[in-house]
């Protein structure tokens, strides 16, 4: 399956729109992209310093952007009424509850610390076809193109690292999700025909071939929109970490959750509470599953591949408490179906997608069954649309 190519309507429509939020032109705009991305292995790891394996998807985040003289800068989109309107050199020192937090944490992180030439600022306006709070990575899609937009039209001559790095920090420290380092990376090292093994212990990355000619991502939006994830996904993180301290003293040598062994967390969990050791259990048994993952993805075994994100899904439901019950129904669905290898939910969980890894050939008529089983049951379908990979963050022409 190949990536799709990018519809110019898409990028006209945004022009325009820059242009009418810019006072009725948008003369010496350029255009960005980041993808989004699905985790297939490796839930909930990040954090925990284990493995994962990404991959980026063809839909993503476009920003058309200009320089300014002024020293100001602006940000707008297509999906919120909302604008910001500040200073390049004078940003906020918190976020605002606002869309605009992310790529304003990111240019914070980015920008911060370096000399602007006198008046540096940008024009920048957002729009793309990733949706948001799905579990799609919206957050890093948009984070890290505001940075590759930035370091662009500044002329920092900054670098694909630094953009993730500023993505990362933005997000911690401005909007203050403690989420771990996949979902930037994820974005801005994506190759097609690829997933991205990501060690979050160290942060060293390689890719692993997923070829596009067996599998396809499928992806279920289940409606649900997540209002708990936030909070509920740093409760996690402070249960993973709690979950360390008390387990590292049996463990000579470990610096996080990654490195506790099954062995150690049998003998030694008595000492956590029942639901901090659900917490660890998820861990400790994903990130066996994750390296177990990628010897059969290396081997072409996509069937073995597969049964692991079952199995994870399981897990997230049942010892992480992040599933809700659309996405138990629809990886119920799709376990059942000829043509899928696997299915898990994506991203933070309660709410939001799951992505399935299936035969190319029987995206349509898989997708409508399970759209249909999950109408049956909720009364309502589950929109359903396959992806093929990404070729990650880069500026696109402006040309027809």
């Amino acid at each position: 399956m190949t990536a799709r190519a990018l519809d110019p309507g898409s990028w006209e429509v945004l022009l325009a729109r820059a242009a009418e939020a810019w006072g009725g032109s948008a003369e010496g705009a350029r255009l960005f992209f980041a993808p989004g991305r699905v985790n297939l292995f490796g839930a909930h790891l990040d954090y925990s310093g284990g493995p994962v394996l990404p991959g980026a998807i063809d839909r993503g985040t476009l920003v058309v952007g200009r320089p300014r003289d002024d020293g100001r800068l602006t940000l707008g989109t297509t999906l919120d009424a909302r604008r910001f309107d500040g200073r390049l050199g004078a940003l906020p020192k918190g976020p605002a509850g606002a869309w605009f937090d992310y790529p304003v944490g990111a240019l914070a992180a980015l920008v911060g610390g370096r000399a602007l030439a006198e008046g540096q600022g940008l024009d920048l306006f957002f729009g793309g076809d990733l949706p948001v709070g799905a579990g799609l990575s919206s957050s890093a899609s948009i984070s890290v193109v505001t940075a590759l937009a930035a370091d662009a039209l500044l002329g920092l001559g900054a670098g694909r690292l630094s953009w993730v790095a500023a993505a990362l920090a933005g997000e911690r420290g401005f909007v203050g999700v403690q989420c771990g380092i996949m979902d930037p990376h994820a974005v801005g090292h994506a190759r097609p025909g690829h997933l991205l093994w990501l060690d979050c212990k160290d942060g060293t990355w390689e890719h692993v071939p997923l070829d596009p000619e067996r599998a396809a991502y499928l992806v279920f939006d289940t409606g649900v929109q997540r209002e708990l994830a936030k909070g509920e996904f740093n409760l996690r993180v402070a249960q993973c970490e709690q979950a360390f301290r008390a387990l590292a003293p049996y463990q000579p040598g470990a610096s996080c959750l990654r490195d506790i062994r099954a062995e150690t967390l049998e003998r030694e969990g008595h000492r956590l509470d029942p639901i901090v050791r659900s917490r660890a259990l998820h861990a400790v048994q994903e990130v066996e599953r994750t390296f177990a993952a990628r010897r059969h993805l290396e081997a072409g075994d996509l069937v073995a591949a597969g049964r692991l994100m079952f199995e994870a899904h399981a897990s997230l439901r049942d010892l992480y408490e992040v599933s809700v019950p659309e996405l138990d129904h629809l990886v119920a669905l799709l376990e059942v179906e000829a043509g899928c290898f696997g299915a898990r939910l994506t991203g933070a969980g309660f709410g939001g997608c799951v992505v399935a890894l299936v035969e190319p050939g029987r995206v349509a008529e898989l997708g409508a069954r399970v759209a249909e089983g999950f109408q049956e049951r909720f009364g309502r379908r589950a929109p359903f649309e396959a992806f093929a990979g990404d070729a990650g963050p880069r500026e696109l022409s402006l040309a027809p």
